[in-house]
């Protein structure tokens, strides 16, 4: 699958993300082509297409939730698509916050239990300190000790990108966070990511369709 590829002022240096040959198949008939990617650390990125034009393939594939079945994706100088199962759950824990349109989180448990998982499934210390901080950062830290079905939309999704960013992640994706939302709600997201990854120095990469984004993220591959 060919695509536009524009970045402003962005080295040629080899990348946090890059990919080489990456393809894959759904059927013996339909196989995605993506062109080659060089990701700098904390850059921001756009993946713009229409449904079933494969972004969201594109961007599991980045985050290990699919595994490649051509091609190389390396991150942090590691191919995972040769790690094994195992390994691969480790190194995405550690490496990766996901952000998607439904926010996943387990309504009966608190908004603490449920940020407090991240770090469990990662194999890392859990440390409600980060989490106070992380709910502060958001705008959300009186919800703390709240359940889940008590928030409003807004709050949880929220919850969803404090999860995402609870164990400092390199590498921060997200599959169609605000094509849901109406103007204002997709401005205050967008801005809260961009603002999130930036204080955290990580790589930002938006899979969506939504046009009103391409304002705000000059680097843009185009599916």
């Amino acid at each position: 699958m060919s695509g536009i590829f524009r970045r402003s002022g962005i080295s040629s240096k080899t990348g946090m993300i890059k990919t080489r040959s990456l393809s894959y198949s759904y059927c013996a008939e339909g196989k995605i082509q993506f062109t080659d990617l060089t990701i700098q650390t904390g850059e921001q990125f756009l993946l713009l297409g229409e449904s079933g034009s494969g972004k969201t393939t594109l961007v599991h594939l980045l985050g290990g939730l699919l595994r490649s079945q051509q091609g190389t994706i390396e991150v942090h100088g590691t191919d995972i698509t040769k790690l094994s199962e195992s390994a691969l759950d480790r190194f995405r824990g550690q490496h990766y916050g996901f952000i998607f349109q439904r926010n996943h989180l387990i309504s009966a448990l608190s908004v603490e239990k449920n940020l407090l998982m991240a770090p469990f499934l990662a194999g890392l210390k859990q440390d409600k300190e980060r989490v106070a901080e992380v709910l502060n950062q958001l705008g959300i830290g009186v919800k703390q000790h709240a359940a889940i079905r008590e928030l409003s939309l807004g709050q949880a999704q929220r919850v969803a990108i404090a999860r995402a960013i609870l164990n400092k992640p390199s590498v921060i994706l997200a599959d169609e966070p605000t094509s849901a939302l109406d103007d204002k709600n997709c401005d205050r997201v967008s801005d809260l990511l961009m603002s999130i990854a930036e204080q955290n120095k990580a790589t930002l990469v938006i899979a969506t369709h939504d046009q009103r984004l391409k304002n705000k993220i000059k680097n843009l591959i185009q599916l």
